[in-house]
């Protein structure tokens, strides 16, 4: 049975909802990207592979997936029996097998977009996609961006941060211990190059922020441009590769060298594990290996001077990140991106209650209920509760604000989303951090273990 468009649409929404609560289910996330690639989103398509790639970078689904998305010829073995199973092109989407899957994944994903495996009920799913977003400061007006081309010689987008519109990191809530840190490592050296060659303190190199999914390490980079009064060029994975033999290695090039066209500029790489995912692991992919060792020679400044260039990057796993990358003169300046604390959690309730008819909510008691929520995650309790407040009122016929009771209902279906995330992350310090490179990971680990949650009194 072929599904409908409105349907197909139903169901990325399901499987995007529920790949928040398990990222790590990779054959959830393999079937999402078959179905965007057959909706059309190639680029999204792209972004979700990589994610799969940089894990599991043998992967023979995600590979033949990922060579249909970039238009390549396919190359690898035909999958195996088991692997047919993970590969959602394999399959009419009208006779997935869910309950096998949400076995697989452990999550339930059917109800309540898909009933008995063809059939779908009509369900407002008004969560949006923009939740991951910390703009504390409302300030994304892009109507005077400049559309940068860079890619391949045809026109690929990036948004330069306009200089009238400057984001700081007084923009930015809470998180007092991540801005000093930045402050230290990076943004001083850089205002006082002289101080700090005389203390033997390098300007080359570039920042590294990890950190749980939704945690605002876009808004953070975006906002050490603003200090530093720099352009802001923002790079995904979906802006570098391509299908086209040694493309990609030359997109890599293109966007340094348009990088160095506006410096002062802060070049900004998004999810660095997709790009610059361990060398090692790329035994099938050798274009693969090439862009990593294009980044590389980039950043040492091989081929053109890097002044006035500073280099940003963000991932949820630092360690699935090519050595090779985080040697001085690299990205040696690594500094973790938590979960908001108290002041910031207050900050973003603040904010996406802003304009919300509410009364009577108790402020402390929401932040004390939520430690190990990302930013996303507040949204969308936010909305929940929003959502249970316009149900009553459109059943009432009368405006009813929101309250502290639909906070109480919000949290018991709205949970934290960094838990898969903070196990890895358990795992990478209990049997990894050798060098101590992680070391404020494990001081962060240590003091979650004692910040439980408290209950929303009656």
């Amino acid at each position: 049975m072929k599904l409908e468009e409105s349907d197909v649409s139903e169901l990325i929404d399901s499987l995007t909802e529920a790949l928040r609560a398990n990222p790590e289910a990779t054959p959830l996330r393999l079937h999402l990207a078959s179905l965007l690639l057959e909706d059309g989103q190639q680029q999204l398509a792209i972004a979700e592979l990589g994610t799969v790639l940089s894990k599991d970078p043998g992967n023979a689904s995600a590979q033949q997936l990922l060579q249909r998305a970039l238009g390549a010829p396919a190359s690898e073995p035909a999958p195996t029996e088991s692997a047919k199973t993970e590969i959602a092109e394999e399959q009419p989407f009208g006779t997935v097998d869910w309950a096998k899957l949400e076995k697989e994944v452990g999550v339930d994903i059917a109800p309540p977009f898909v009933t008995d495996g063809s059939e779908f009920d009509e369900v407002e799913n008004d969560r949006g996609s923009d939740v991951a977003s910390l703009d504390l400061g409302n300030k994304r007006d892009h109507s005077n961006e400049e559309l940068i081309t860079i890619r391949g010689g045809e026109e690929a987008k990036f948004f330069e941060e306009p200089s009238s519109e400057r984001i700081t990191l007084a923009d930015v809530g809470g998180l007092s211990e991540v801005k000093e840190r930045l402050r230290l490592a990076f943004l001083e050296p850089m205002r006082n190059p002289e101080i700090a060659k005389a203390f033997g303190k390098t300007l080359r190199g570039g920042l590294l922020l990890y950190g749980p999914p939704g945690t605002g390490k876009t808004y953070l980079a975006r906002a050490v441009a603003g200090e530093l009064d720099a352009r802001f060029l923002n790079v995904t994975i979906a802006d570098i590769l391509d299908g086209v033999m040694g493309e990609s290695e030359k997109n890599v090039r293109r966007v340094f060298d348009r990088a160095r066209e506006l410096a002062p500029c802060v070049l900004f790489i998004d999810e660095l594990d997709s790009l610059g995912g361990k060398r090692s692991g790329y035994s099938n992919l050798g274009w693969m290996r090439n862009v990593v060792n294009q980044i590389l020679q980039e950043m040492d400044g091989v081929s053109a001077g890097n002044d006035g260039v500073f280099v940003l990057a963000a991932t949820n796993h630092p360690w699935d990140v090519d050595n090779a990358l985080l040697r001085p003169g690299r990205f040696d300046r690594v500094v973790l991106v938590t979960a908001p604390d108290a002041e910031a959690r207050a900050t973003i309730l603040k904010h996406a209650l802003k304009d919300r008819p509410i009364s009577g909510i108790d402020l402390n008691q929401v932040v004390a209920a939520t430690p190990g929520f990302s930013g996303a995650d507040l949204t969308h309790l936010v909305a929940s509760a929003a959502e249970r407040a316009m149900s009553d009122s459109i059943a009432q016929g009368e405006l009813r604000h929101i309250g502290m009771n639909d906070f109480r209902a919000a949290l018991t279906e709205v949970q934290a989303s960094t838990g898969p995330w903070l196990q890895s992350a358990r795992n990478v310090v209990e049997f990894s951090n050798g060098d101590g490179r992680y070391d404020d990971l494990q001081r962060y680990l240590e003091a979650e273990q004692k910040n439980k949650p408290k209950k929303l009194r009656k």
